[in-house]
């Protein structure tokens, strides 16, 4: 068990700064400008689109949350509503996808920071690593404090960015959003769909919801200032990056860097660098915390190795499972810097597991929220448009499917034994 001490110590303002933290990541620095460059001045319209449906999405975990906090999150969910079998494996996509997703998300923020200051390759996976450490470390020592560092962090990327959008306000001309829709309807539809991946991270925080104060009174609260929040400044630096034309072939993906260094000219580079270690630390906070204490829920109900339930004796934290998660990363820092795998390829693959995690949750929503019926609503919204998504991933489908097929000789391996016994 964790010790008594280290739960029930979050409060209000921690999981709001969790929620930010979470799901305002590197897509800030990324998705205005390119989702600009698909749409247009239209893209704002697919921003709009994409706020309204992840609220659904948001509150779904946040009602499942307050009601079944959990170590194991989703996986919880999901064994509640159907088996333990089933919310087991919802766990090993979750945990999949966390294994994969942190270098990316660490990769991405390290390419801005190496973009903006003109380092090379080699920096760029030494800064990803350093960020990968700090957020174990800080999950090592607790989640108080990791709590109050992603507080800080939180609030230095909401500084910067409204610093960016409001020092570059003075430059954005109306005439850029004309014409509004200059690619046709279509192309808002496939904005939206790129978009989509920009309100990922709901699902991370449902792990630690056990360590919550109060989680009936502050979770759906949390989670609809944090969704305020992080809409209002996506939808902000979409309308900067589309008023002022920060976007368009080679500067797209780099937008925020024209935005800032727009506002403060050379010692925006500073704070470009700083925008991009915030946005990228704060994830690999959440994510780490919450990929740890699934490995340890896994470990507990014997669907993972019993190393993985191990507590550290000094801040009963999961060390079992940042080490775990820590070789793993180790293994994709690896296979990276050799060149066998490319970034674009690596982030294809978690894209269908964290589909499938959302997808096992909401369905969890509509039975076992079926009692609220704004609960059950929401769950219904967000099952639909999850599925939906899932139609666009293409050839990564085989990702979850060989974790499926893997999982499936695990079982029948397991009942032979259970039967040898």
């Amino acid at each position: 068990m964790i010790k008594p001490t280290e739960r029930s110590s979050l409060r209000l303002h921690h999981i709001v700064a969790l929620y930010v933290g979470s799901v305002l990541g590197c897509g800030v620095l990324i998705l205005p400008g390119l989702s600009a460059e698909i749409a247009g001045p239209g893209s704002l319209l697919s921003w709009i689109f994409i706020i309204v449906l992840a609220f659904p999405m948001a509150l779904t975990m946040g009602f499942l949350s307050a009601r079944f906090p959990n170590d194991g999150g989703v996986s919880y969910f999901v064994t509640l509503a159907f088996n333990e079998q089933l919310g087991a494996l919802i766990g090993w996509f979750f945990l999949v996808s966390g294994i994969i997703g942190v270098p990316i998300l660490a990769l991405t923020g390290a390419g801005y920071i190496a973009a903006a200051y003109g380092l090379s390759e080699v920096f760029r996976i030494l800064i990803a690593v350093s960020i990968i450490l700090a957020g174990i470390f800080l999950n090592y020592i607790g989640m108080r404090v990791s709590s109050q560092v992603q507080i800080i962090v939180v609030l230095g990327t909401i500084c910067i960015l409204l610093g960016a959008c409001i020092g570059s306000y003075r430059i954005v001309d109306p005439s850029h959003f004309t014409p509004l829709i200059p690619h046709g309807w279509m192309s808002i539809g496939y904005a939206a769909t790129l978009l989509f991946w920009s309100y990922i991270g709901w699902e991370a925080v449902t792990h630690i919801a056990e360590e919550f104060e109060d989680p009936k009174r502050d979770v759906v609260r949390g989670t609809i200032i944090a969704s305020i929040i992080i809409g209002s400044l996506y939808l902000l630096t979409a309308y900067v990056v589309v008023g002022t034309h920060m976007y368009g072939p080679g500067i797209s993906d780099v937008s925020l860097v024209y935005l800032i260094e727009k506002s403060f000219g050379q010692s925006g580079m500073i704070l470009t660098g700083m925008a991009g270690l915030f946005v990228c630390l704060a994830p690999s906070i959440s994510y780490i915390g919450a990929a740890s204490r699934l490995s340890y829920s896994l470990a507990v109900n014997g669907y993972a190795p019993a190393f993985l339930a191990r507590l550290s004796k000094r801040y009963y934290t999961h060390i079992g499972g940042l080490i775990f998660l820590a070789g793993c990363f180790s293994v994709i820092f690896i296979l990276y810097s050799t060149g066998l795998i490319s970034l674009a390829f690596l982030i294809q693959l978690p894209n269908s597991t964290f589909i499938l995690t959302y997808i096992g949750g909401c369905a969890a929503g509509m039975v076992l929220l079926k009692d609220s019926r704004c609960a059950l609503f929401m769950s219904g919204i967000s099952l639909i448009l999850t599925s939906c998504i899932l139609l666009f991933i293409s050839w990564a489908i085989l990702f979850p499917i060989g974790i499926i097929l893997i999982w499936g000789i695990f079982l029948m391996r397991r009942r032979k034994k259970w039967v040898t016994c």
